[in-house]
């Protein structure tokens, strides 16, 4: 990846909040909580999930940045979803702590060159190491993903 590549990216991360916000900010109670079946998630979990999965998206990249050797912590992120009380808060305060940490991690990655985007932590489940190009790769495309799935329940709740 380029320079610029690199820079266009982090532009794109950077605006993602923006995005998730865009698509989540005004929903009624009754669609945030609107699940198209009892395995998926809503828009709550959903807000909940980008406000957490940031801070470990954050950690994870610090520890591919800083630290020598560093091996990533796998998680379940359903079992975050079902355990960490996501249906208990708020859509507001869930939007409020993904855009701060968002503006942390972007902090961060502007500091980043080409060079150190091969720079990784070995990743257990994956069973190798993988590199903050991935992570950059992940970042890049979580946001639109999940502004996408916001939408879609958002009609699913229409008609349901």
């Amino acid at each position: 990846m380029t320079d610029h590549e690199l820079r266009e990216k982090i532009d794109a991360i950077e605006r993602g909040p923006a995005l998730v916000a865009a698509a989540a900010t005004g929903v009624d109670d009754r669609t945030l909580r609107y699940k198209p079946a009892p395995d998926k998630w809503c828009i709550l979990e959903i807000l909940g999930h980008l406000a957490d999965i940031e801070v470990l998206y954050g950690y994870r990249m610090r520890q591919m940045m800083a630290d020598r050797e560093p091996a990533i912590a796998p998680i379940d992120q359903n079992d975050w979803a079902r355990n960490l009380g996501y249906l208990e808060g708020a859509a507001p305060d869930f939007l409020a702590a993904f855009q701060s940490a968002r503006r942390a991690n972007v902090r961060l990655l502007r500091r980043l060159r080409p060079a150190d985007l091969q720079k990784g932590a070995f990743h257990p489940e994956k069973g190798r190491k993988v590199t903050l190009e991935e992570l950059v790769g992940m970042l890049f495309v979580h946001d639109p993903n999940h502004a996408g799935q916001i939408e879609r329940l958002k009609q699913q709740a229409k008609v349901a």
